[in-house]
């Protein structure tokens, strides 16, 4: 009885160690890209506030380093400067076109050597289309194309999760400039 009870033994081991060794020797496979549930374009068009534009100003800076002032930015990055906005969402690049909704949040200048920002912000949606919200924060090196996280929403997009495409399409000075946004969602309720 002992005997049977070694072999048995030895050919348990022997499976499972054979077992492990096919387990390991598997090929690992990626698995593959998930596809958008949702994609979408958007445009928020900023009217930074300089002293002489109040009516039509949608943002304005509203902390500035020591050596700046709140009415133009700092600096050659504008390093420091924290910034407020409640700018109008449209579906194409026209300004005067009617806003499907507002972008509301901050973006603050937060690198001395080059130039970047973080922001934090959501679209706000009430039309016949979308309504609810949209919430993003990320950072932001102000390339020609950049990427932030979507990390939220409500309504049409109750906990949305996915990534924003940022591409600046027009700026004029330092008082305005059109972001196009080109959302896709991975995780749609």
């Amino acid at each position: 009885m002992g005997a049977t009870r070694v072999i048995e033994t030895l050919v348990l081991s022997l499976l499972l160690l054979l077992s492990g060794s096919s387990a390991t020797q598997r090929k690992k496979t990626r698995a593959a890209p998930r596809m958008p549930c949702k994609q979408m374009v958007f445009y928020f068009h900023d009217i930074l506030y300089n002293g002489e534009n109040a009516k039509n100003a949608t943002s304005a800076i509203v902390g500035a380093p020591a050596w700046g002032n709140r009415t133009i930015l700092a600096g050659q990055n504008h390093f420091g400067n924290v910034v407020v906005f409640d700018d109008p969402i449209t579906l194409d690049n026209n300004l005067l076109s009617i806003p499907v909704g507002r972008a509301q949040g901050f973006y603050l200048y937060d690198r001395k050597d080059y130039f970047t920002a973080w922001l934090g912000f959501s679209f706000f949606f009430n039309s016949t289309q979308h309504r609810g919200s949209i919430t993003f924060a990320g950072a932001d090196p102000l390339n020609k194309t950049r990427d932030i996280s979507v990390i939220g929403g409500t309504g049409d997009f109750f906990m949305a999760r996915g990534i924003a495409t940022l591409m600046t399409d027009a700026v004029e000075g330092d008082v305005y400039f059109r972001l196009q946004v080109y959302i896709k969602l991975f995780e749609c309720w």
